[in-house]
């Protein structure tokens, strides 16, 4: 049977920018898949829209494809990525610049048609936990988007586009294009199609199904400074092969690709994409080989009516302060330090949403699922954070940590954060949209367009 590879080098914006350069060095591929789009990241990239409204996209993505702008020209690999964020034709136009500079011909695909901000104005979202109405946060919201499909990507790259460049489209969503593409399965063919998602959501986190964060036997992992990010072997049946490149660190194996299986999926047995729903209790996983995993037998039903909505909204400001306490009585003293802050709060009259504070080292991380805390622990970091609606009660409270070094509990040290470090707080609001109402466009910008 015909196969065809994809390989991710990314799994968030930010991750390790030397993953995209290794994948396409290390071995053969026909696809690059890089993820940007967080939740988070959505705020982020509305906010520098804001400021200037030529941003809005990963400002990384154009300068990481000059890095390889030669190899996967010459070896034929095409690049999908969601980069484009909240201006992918901004971004599409970047890399088509530096195209030009180099002497260099390419085709550019935008994928848009996910910016549904405008109908928040006259329409409801309801949230998807608990159903309260968009008139809530409907004045403060900052970016609305819904999850795209593998449709347009399809269509794009079967324009010949060298790059596919989207905003907000279901992660698995940009492998799944690639094998509907190349294998021109129906976009009816649910099993094949479920398969597809599962191999999108299997490598859409970077290093994470190849050996990262891996909770198993993380010793047993080589060499993660070098870690091979996955890449699938698809073939048209609709089997693939989870693998990575060879002379890399990182592991594949049936417990690091378990792993990424069940993360962030709801119920196994109904994954929503804005394509198929997905039973990823229907795969079955065997050793292929070192660092090799096959999975078959996925099944799927028919994609649900709805797109999935990701909304932000402004929701106040907050600042983190930190300190550490050393022995002894180090926890005790973290504590007492808290309830310091605490009282000067409310002498103050500041007005808070939330206040956290937490004795890092002293079961912050597991709270109740622990029942013991060490009385002798060498040192521990208070934790302190505020959010609240007003910039002012959240900037006050920046001056009283720091008082706590020389008024507070003995032997502070590493003081770190507060005096103006104030930052803007941005939520989310899940929600559903009719297919109906959203068309995807894609449209392409060449060498040639740009003057």
């Amino acid at each position: 049977m015909r196969k065809i590879t994809i390989a991710a080098g990314h799994g968030f914006w930010g991750d390790w920018l030397e993953a995209p350069i290794r994948q396409v060095t290390g071995g053969q591929i026909d696809y690059l898949m890089l993820d940007y789009l967080a939740e988070v990241t959505m705020s982020v990239l509305a906010k520098q829209k804001e400021a200037n409204p030529s941003l809005g996209y990963a400002r990384d993505f154009p300068a990481l494809i000059d890095r390889i702008l030669p190899e996967i020209i010459s070896r034929g690999i095409k690049v999908i990525s969601n980069a484009g964020g909240l201006n992918p034709t901004a971004c599409a136009e970047s890399i088509v610049r530096l195209a030009k500079e180099r002497g260099l011909s390419i085709k550019v695909a935008v994928v848009s048609g996910d910016d549904i901000k405008p109908l928040t104005r006259d329409h409801e979202f309801a949230h998807l936990e608990g159903g309260r109405s968009i008139a809530e946060i409907r004045d403060r919201i900052t970016s609305a988007n819904a999850y795209l499909g593998a449709d347009a990507i399809v269509q794009a790259l079967s324009s010949g586009a060298q790059i596919v460049v989207t905003g907000r489209v279901a992660d698995p969503s940009m492998v799944l294009g690639p094998l509907r593409y190349s294998f021109n399965w129906r976009e009816d063919d649910w099993n094949k199609l479920a398969s597809g998602i599962l191999a999108g959501h299997i490598i859409e986190c970077g290093a994470q199904s190849s050996g990262g964060n891996f909770s198993g036997d993380w010793r047993s992992v080589p060499d993660l400074a070098h870690v091979g990010f996955p890449i699938i072997e698809a073939y048209e049946n609709g089997d693939f092969v989870v693998t990575k490149h060879p002379n890399t660190g990182g592991l594949v194996s049936q417990a690091t690709v378990k792993e990424q299986m069940v993360y962030e999926i709801g119920d196994p047995t109904a994954y929503y994409t804005p394509d198929v729903i997905a039973d990823f209790t229907s795969a079955s996983l065997s050793d292929d080989g070192p660092d090799r995993v096959k999975i078959t037998g996925v099944k799927g039903r028919s994609r649900p009516p709805s797109y999935k909505v990701s909304i932000s909204y402004f929701h106040g400001y907050r600042t983190v302060s930190t300190l550490v306490y050393s022995w002894p009585e180090a926890i005790a003293k973290a504590k007492a330090a808290a309830e310091i802050l605490r009282t000067r709060i409310r002498d103050l009259g500041l007005r808070f949403e939330k206040i956290n504070s937490e004795v890092i080292g002293a079961n912050a991380c597991h709270g109740s699922l622990t029942d013991h805390e060490s009385p002798s622990m060498p040192e521990v970091l208070l934790r302190f954070a505020v959010q609240g609606p007003e910039e002012k009660d959240v900037k006050r409270f920046t001056r009283e940590m720091a008082p706590l070094v020389l008024g507070g509990p003995p032997f502070a040290t590493a003081y770190a954060g507060g005096k103006g470090d104030v930052s803007e707080v941005y939520g989310y609001w899940p929600s559903l949209i009719d297919r109906g109402l959203i068309t995807p466009k894609v449209s392409y910008i060449t060498t040639s367009d740009l003057k």
